[in-house]
């Protein structure tokens, strides 16, 4: 009977042969089951080789975080970034640019109890937008590449990054989580809701 060790394996080690795999679409199990922990599967060369190859996908989708579900992956790894800047969305959705770095095995819970709510999407929900209750801020507990544990507070708009990728880790999508009558495709939040409040949106569709 295949380990686990294994069957991580024969996942991933196919994958590091190909220059971008594609992301897998809401539907694929990969999604809906808690990812394992991150515990030895891959040797040290085998999971830098994998964290590369997440950081290509995830650049070129673009996104701003990818987990290794998202590539078919069960496993406990996921990449974070976010370059963008806007003064508009720093001012109003508490945006600033997170630099790159890996958890692994990660895990979080509220800093505060404010709430906020923004529209937000995935790659692995190729084509919507909606908006999601997220924590305003979040304490993170993960290994970083090194092996070290680490626990950080993220605000503002970082902290929905991280409740994001890891909720996917737990085998949660942003749709789980979404208010249903905020949905809506790229073209039509684009044309109508992208402004950085929620406002006008809120009273559009109602919710």
């Amino acid at each position: 009977m295949p380990t686990e060790t294994s069957l991580i394996r024969d996942l991933v080690l196919p994958l590091l042969d190909t220059d971008l795999p594609p992301i897998v679409q809401l539907g694929h199990p990969a999604l809906r089951q808690p990812a394992l922990p991150c515990d030895g599967q891959l040797d040290d060369g085998e999971l830098t080789a994998l964290i590369s190859l997440m950081r290509r996908v995830m650049h070129a989708a673009p996104g701003v975080g990818l987990a290794a579900p998202q590539l078919g992956i069960p496993l406990q790894v996921a990449v974070l970034e976010d370059t963008f800047e806007d003064p508009d969305l720093t001012d109003l959705r508490e945006r600033l640019p997170l630099p790159f770095f890996t958890i692994i095995n990660p895990a979080y819970e509220p800093a505060a109890p404010e709430t906020v709510e923004f529209y937000e999407g995935c790659l692995s929900f190729n084509g919507y937008q909606g908006v999601v209750p997220r924590h305003r801020s979040v304490s993170l507990r993960y290994t970083d590449t090194g092996g070290v544990p680490v626990e950080q507070t993220f605000h503002g708009w970082q902290a929905r990054i991280v409740q994001h990728e890891t909720d996917h880790l737990a085998g949660t999508v942003y749709v789980d989580k979404v208010l249903t009558r905020s949905l809506c495709s790229n073209t039509e939040y684009l044309r109508r809701w992208a402004s950085p409040s929620i406002d006008e949106a809120r009273r559009g569709l109602g919710f």
